[in-house]
Formats: structure tokens, sequence, C-alpha cells
């Protein structure tokens, strides 16, 4: 591997002062050092069947010094004291390998996924060695960085194609998020897709992200026909956000799905239909009559906003009709799942910690790397998921609506 070089013009950086020394984090460092060193001696302990100092004749092969080996953590680089054995078996002796630490493994995982994110965000492979010159000391050159970038990309590629058959997904809460990106040098917005699942044991767990041009029907279902073929079920009930295209290819292809609209988005249409002056007159009833406690109280308050909201701005009226049962369709359920029924806020949520990532940069480089970012702050764990609120009653089957009840 080749290693970075500084260039010689090279200003020495003013955070590689002593006063800028850290003896717990050098403690840290020293510790972890001398830990996978003792690991990789259980490895070889376990190969060889025997202790360091063990004599067995009839052993399985035998030690042979050590070798000095470099690593690169998040915790800084790390020389290391591999330890050398050979093994014997029936077709004779052969160098021993460690699972633990391969050969040619000069970062660890958790060192490849930071390059890779700060790659992802946008910063080209010169300015991530900067970025991360003082932790790595210098030891991150541009192939170490192509290397993380690459291994990245198949991760993604292969994620975007594992098979869904074992999921169990009862539930899909589908959405779309804007970005903006660099295409043909130029500033563009882009629509990412997304489709979260939900499993009968109530955790959430995203199934894709995909850039497809839009929000359009025939985008929809190219992402629904791709879920489907990698082995998704029918689901028993889909939450949206209202949009045109996407209901159009649910109904091409689940006709028969409840599905239930976004309570949020359609207050939003209504505002959208009534001059402003109006605005928190309308949120007041509406939220009113969406977070009421029974399914009785929410007939009776919508009756009565329809009344209302006729004589005083029709438009708003013929918006919540417009919607029909499908805005209510949570109402079927028992109480305690309303609160993760009414809304697509579970993707919501992924959006807003996805733009609070990305905030600082003007631009992403294209959009497939806005979709592999989305996808890598959740593989790294800085975008974490919990279960469904009322998921202990997921397998109690719905009951029928009637509205005009």
């Amino acid at each position: 591997m080749t290693e970075a070089t500084p260039a010689a013009d090279a200003s020495p950086s003013p955070f590689t002062d002593h006063a800028w020394f850290d003896p717990l984090e050098e403690a840290v460092r020293l510790q972890v050092r001398g830990l996978i060193e003792e690991l990789l001696e259980e490895e070889l302990e376990a190969a060889l069947g025997r202790g360091r100092y063990e004599r067995d004749g009839a052993g399985k092969g035998h030690r042979h010094g050590r070798r000095t080996r470099r690593l690169v953590t998040t915790f800084g680089p790390l020389e290391l004291a591999v330890p050398r054995g050979r093994l014997r078996d029936a077709t004779g002796e052969r160098e021993w390998k460690s699972t633990l630490l391969p050969a040619y493994k000069r970062l660890s995982h958790r060192a490849e996924a930071l390059i890779a994110q700060v790659y992802l965000a946008g910063v080209n492979s010169r300015r991530v060695r900067r970025a991360l010159a003082s932790l790595f000391t210098g030891h991150v050159s541009k192939d170490v960085v192509s290397r993380a970038w690459r291994r990245t990309r198949s991760a993604w590629e292969g994620w975007q194609k594992r098979d869904l058959a074992g999921e169990d997904i009862v539930r899909l809460i589908l959405d779309g998020t804007v970005a903006k990106v660099r295409l043909d040098r130029k500033a563009a917005t882009i629509s990412l897709l997304i489709a979260l699942g939900v499993r009968r044991d109530g955790r959430k767990v995203v199934l894709a992200i995909k850039n497809m041009g839009g929000e359009s029907e025939a985008a929809w279902r190219q992402l629904l026909e791709d879920l489907t073929a990698r082995g998704i079920g029918k689901p028993e009930l889909v939450i949206v956000d209202g949009g045109k295209g996407l209901e159009a290819a649910l109904a091409s292809l689940w006709g028969d799905v409840p599905v239930q609209r976004c309570a949020v988005h359609k207050e939003r249409n209504l505002l959208a239909h009534a001059p402003k002056h109006l605005h928190e007159e309308i949120k007041a009833d509406y939220t009113d009559m969406v977070h009421a406690k029974t399914a009785a109280e929410v007939r009776a308050k919508r009756k009565a906003f329809l009344a209302k909201w006729r004589l005083r701005c029709r438009a708003v009226a013929d918006s919540l009709e417009e919607a029909g049962e499908r805005l209510f369709t949570f109402l079927r359920y028992p109480p305690e799942q309303w609160r993760s029924l009414r809304t697509t806020n579970a993707i919501e949520r992924l959006h807003e910690e996805f733009k609070r990532r990305i905030k600082t940069q003007c631009l992403l480089p294209c959009a497939e790397t806005a979709a592999m970012l989305f996808w890598a702050l959740l593989a790294s764990g800085q975008i974490t998921l919990r279960k469904v609120d009322g998921w202990q009653s997921l397998a109690q089957p719905p009951a029928e609506l009637d509205l005009a009840a």
C-alpha cells in the first residue's frame, strides 16, 4: 500500500502542538493496541491447540516469532506486534493466517466507514486526507481513500439487491424527500423515494432508497415492483403522503390493500386552500378532530368540521372530503397504534436527520451519492430506528370503518 507523504511546502498544523496532547486518549490508544495483540495471541493459541509456553509433541504446529503491522483505527495508527505461526496437517505445513486481522488489512472497519462518510459528504480525496490528518497522522493516502470508497460502494450495491423475503413486513410507509445535487455542473434538486417497512415485531427497517427522477406513478411503481421481486409480500397496510403518482401505483399493484393518508400532509393541503388569516382556526379544528380520543369523537368532529367550513371556506371542506376514509383508516386499529398510523412521521424524521447532516454542504456531488449517504448514515448507526408505538397489538386484526356511523 502506498502511504501518504506530506508535501514539502505543507505548513505544520497548530493542532499537532504538544499543548493539544491528551494523555487520556493516548492511554486509551495503548490499551486498544494491547487488547488487539492479546486477541491475536488467543486466536493463534486456538489454532495451535496449546498456550504460548506449552509443549505438545503431537501439536498442530509451532510459533515462529512476530512481525510488525500497522493498523489505522479511529483511535489513530497502531503499531502491532502480530504473532506468527506454522500449522501442520496431512498436506504439510502452511503459514497461519489470522481471520481477525487479515493479510493486507491496514484500516479498521470503523476507520473505513469514517473516511467513506467524509467522502460521501462531498469532500474530495485530497481534502479527506487533510481533514483526517490529525487523527490518522498522515497514514491515509489517496489509495486508502479510494479503497474505502470502493468498499462502501460495493456494500451499497449489495444492500440494494439484498433478499427481503425474511423481513416479515406487515406495513409499508412510503414518502419522498429532496436533496440538492450537482448535475451536469449545475445545481439541481432531486427526489429520493424512501420505503420504510414495519416488521411484525414492531421494528422499522429501511427497505429502499432510490432516485427515480421524480415521484411519478411510473417511478413509484418501479420501486414497488423491485421490492416485490426481492421477496416483499403484500403488506397489511400502507401509509402514504397522498401524492397522486404513489396512490395510482398502489392501486395498480395492490388495489385491495388498506391505505392511510398522512394527516400532516393533508393539513398542509387544507391550509393551501384557505386565506392566511384562517390558518390558525383551521389548524385548531383539524387537530381537535384528528387527535380525538375515540372513533366516535373523530366521526362527530369530522361532521362538524365539514359543516362549518362548507360555509366559511368551501375549498377546505372539499379538500378534506377528497381524502375520504383513507384519512381515517387508523380508526380501524387499536388506539395505542394511532400515533404511529396517522402520519408518515417515521420517514419524515429520517429526512430531518439526513438534512441536518448535509446542511453544511451546498450541493452533494451527484444523485447516487445522495442516496448512498442516506444509506451510510443508517448503516453506520448514526441514525437509529425504534419500534412503532403500539407494536404489542400489531397482530390484532383491523375493524370495519364507517365514517357515517
